[in-house]
């Protein structure tokens, strides 16, 4: 028995995740997108899994410039999520806030939980989405003691305990 796609989206709706911005800048410009759908895939060599949207204004900057940076966000966030996930034209999103370049050249947001800089190493086309294979080339820790998730089609803030 086949599940829905409004089964699917409801189920995924319980999935607690957390919110990033996937930011990238090259040859094809700077472009950047609110992303759930990311995780750790190995430690050796470092490696995140992200899923892009093949629809996504951003998606073909991400895979023309081959380099990403997967940004953390902290709580107060919420914001530039929005923005991020919405349809404010590229300039505007990255106005909002501070950047700085990563060693791929890609968009470091200043204040996020954590940042990843990759490059994009495999990608895979799965129904309406890509799956990338991104090798994370440096990080960046921030200050943040509080996360951000999207659980039941809300942020909630997180701390630890």
């Amino acid at each position: 028995m086949a599940v829905s796609k409004t089964e699917f989206r409801q189920a995924m709706s319980r999935l607690g995740a957390a919110v990033h911005i996937v930011s990238t800048d090259g040859p094809a410009g700077r472009a950047g997108f609110t992303a759930s759908a990311v995780c750790s895939v190995t430690d050796e060599p470092p490696t995140l899994l992200v899923c892009l949207n093949r629809n996504a204004s951003a998606y073909a900057a991400v895979k023309r410039n081959a380099v990403l940076c997967v940004n953390t966000l902290a709580a107060g966030h919420q914001a530039i999520s929005d923005l991020f996930g919405g349809k404010t034209p590229q300039d505007q999103r990255f106005e909002a806030a501070e950047w700085t370049r990563g060693a791929t050249g890609a968009p470091l947001l200043a204040d996020a939980a954590v940042s990843f800089d990759c490059r994009v190493v495999d990608c895979s086309a799965v129904g309406t989405h890509d799956v990338l294979i991104c090798e994370v080339v440096g990080t960046a820790l921030g200050g943040a003691s509080h996360g951000l998730v999207y659980f039941d089609r809300r942020y909630h803030e997180v701390a630890a305990a």
